[in-house]
């Protein structure tokens, strides 16, 4: 928690050049767009110093001396510029913020990507939720910077520039006294950008907690509603809600003071133009014209200030989000496939362990020179007691994490020279906890693999006995499944995994505590579906409940990260030894169940 909160507080610098050169590469494709949208936003900035100009020709030339032709003529001129000019910002404003978006679009796929090819290790040491703000909240941060920021803020540039020249060019002092409010606006804008820093990292810690106590009260909403924790956790929420709504308040409350601020600044500055301009008049040193062009472009050249304040808060939360986004892309799978990998064709299903030594961190070793094999249509189950490192060797199996000592072999092949994509292939592993996508059934047990015929699929389901339940469905294969597969019993859910097992056809497969969650009757559907299953293929099997592996051909017995025993149901037990052990208290708690369970009046 602690360390995603760091993270999130994290703003950055106003202007990183190394974070803004990777992010101009994005938008090097689009180039044209851009090139585009930044020669329309020149010609609103010259439209917008000719505004002033307009009117003062207009009041010297036309108005005093009562030329309604000539005013009209000008009248329409202004008209027609005010036209072209909101025609150039329409396009510019649709250029670039099509821009935004595919730009967004171009940098999610590239997180999704990488995401995707990162191992399983990652995901361990980084919430859900701080995963998901990178796609989301950060990627739309980066959306500002390019639909708001980088052309805009060259345009607000180019528009002070012009309309400071053309102050100079009417009168120096009063050009002079428009300048001299500029250090107190900057001042302003320091304090306020400052005090709005610490608003938005205040808002970004509040929102993480926010997000991490939504995420951990829904997904445990069952444990919260089981122990009537609902008003103490409303109340949690209420306290952090509190804070984000304060912290709010003070970032509004800067707002509110800086804006205000900086009208009261551009309003003292007119009032001195009008004042020493009023006085230039009456001297017959300056037009009236030339007045009121000086108060309209001094009035537009606040405005870029203001906007470029803002500006700079959009900077400073895209340099922010680029740091962090660019830092999930530069994480480097830890587990790519070595130069000259092989893939693996023609799979026979021999495995082999070789003083195989693993830790998840550091030298806390899971598994401690474990060594073993398992022939070709071998079925062998793993079992020990809990942390005796029997899901560790199916993860490293499936070559989820890598192997600090020793080797694996699949056909005699060592593992790491062998692609994932073909290893992952070779090996299909049905896991405890389902797992179920959004979409339709036929989609869950096919993954979307358009190489599945539906005779594949509708044999696979029968043969693991899912079919019945399926075939009973109101859609059938195409019913949906809700998320985290909700609508489906786990039983239901269990068969599904097998049936995407089967219709993948694996010559090594792997059941991970595969019926430790069945119930009685759809167990003994499993256990038929096993033969099946099974049948020709190298099968690992892990398991707590020893009653379901009594007809494997090998039972490999785990303690504290180290093969204890190895042989047969009838072997292990003869020996006394930890299976006997294992076997036996589990024997005596199910004599004890079924004792209960014939005393009960239910």
């Amino acid at each position: 928690m602690e360390d995603r909160i760091t993270e999130e507080e994290v703003l950055g610098k106003a202007y990183d050049a190394r974070l803004m050169n990777r992010l101009i590469r994005y938008l090097v494709p689009y180039t044209k767009a851009v090139i585009v949208a930044g020669v329309l936003l020149v010609f609103v900035s010259v439209f917008a110093i000719a505004g002033p100009i307009l009117t003062q020709y207009a009041i010297d030339n036309y108005i005093s001396a009562g030329d309604y032709a000539g005013l009209t003529s000008i009248t329409a001129l202004f008209i027609l510029i005010s036209a072209v000019s909101f025609v150039f910002q329409y396009f510019h404003f649709y250029i670039m913020q099509m821009t935004g978006q595919r730009i967004m679009y171009d940098m999610r796929n590239q997180i999704f990507s990488h995401l995707q090819s990162l191992q399983l290790s990652f995901f361990n040491r980084n919430p859900v939720g701080r995963l998901v703000t990178r796609l989301t909240s950060d990627v739309d941060a980066l959306n500002e910077l390019f639909s708001s920021g980088v052309v805009t803020i060259i345009g607000d540039i180019l528009l002070l520039f012009g309309l400071v020249f053309m102050m100079f060019y009417y009168n120096v002092e009063l050009a002079v006294i428009t300048l001299s409010v500029v250090p107190p606006l900057f001042i302003t804008a320091f304090l306020f950008k400052k005090k709005a820093r610490e608003g938005f990292r205040n808002i970004r810690i509040f929102i993480a907690k926010i997000n991490s106590f939504l995420q951990e009260n829904i997904t445990g909403m069952k444990i919260v509603q089981l122990f009537n924790r609902e008003d103490k956790n409303y109340r949690q929420f209420d306290r952090i809600n509190a804070d984000h709504l304060n912290a709010y308040l003070k970032t509004i409350l800067y707002f509110s003071v800086f804006f205000p601020a900086v009208e009261v600044l551009s309003a003292v500055a007119v009032a001195l133009i009008i004042w020493f301009g009023g006085i230039a008049i009456i001297s017959n040193e300056f037009t009236w014209g030339e007045l009121v062009a000086f108060v309209l472009a001094a009035q537009r050249f606040y405005r870029p200030i203001q906007d470029l304040s803002e500006k700079y808060n959009i900077l400073q939360a895209a340099m922010a989000s680029s740091e962090r986004v660019f830092k999930l892309l530069d994480t480097v799978d830890e587990i790519p496939d070595n130069p000259g990998a092989v893939n693996l064709e023609n799979v026979k299903g021999d495995i082999e362990f070789k003083n195989i030594w693993f830790a998840y961190k550091g030298e806390d070793w899971v598994l401690k020179d474990v060594s073993f094999k398992i022939k070709q249509g071998e079925k062998v189950a793993i079992v020990g007691a809990t942390g005796a490192g029997k899901t560790t060797i199916i993860n490293l199996l499936g070559k989820f994490y890598r192997i600090q000592k020793g080797e694996i072999t699949i056909d005699g092949i060592n593992s790491e020279n062998i692609t994932k994509e073909s290893l992952r292939k070779a090996v299909g592993i049905v896991l405890q906890d389902v797992f179920l996508f959004s979409g339709s059934v036929r989609e869950n047990i096919t993954l979307a693999n358009d190489a599945i015929t539906e005779e594949e699929l509708i044999q696979a389901a029968k043969d693991v006995h899912a079919y019945d339940f399926i075939s009973k469905l109101t859609n059938g294969f195409e019913e949906e499944v809700l998320e985290r597969g909700s609508n489906f019993s786990t039983g239901q859910k269990q068969l599904i995994s097998f049936a995407r097992a089967l219709v993948y056809n694996p010559k090594i497969l792997v059941l991970d505590e595969a019926t430790s969650n069945i119930d009685t009757e759809t167990e003994i559907l499993i256990q038929k579906a096993l033969n099946r299953l099974m049948e020709g293929r190298t099968s690992v099997i892990v398991a707590h409940r020893l009653s379901t592996i009594k007809n494997v051909d090998r039972i490999i017995v785990l303690h504290k990260g180290r093969v204890r025993e190895d042989g047969t149901h009838q072997e292990l037990l003869r020996q006394r030894g930890i299976y006997y052990k294992l076997y036996a208290l589990q024997y005596r708690e199910q004599e004890t169940i079924n004792d209960v369970s014939q005393e009960s009046p239910y």
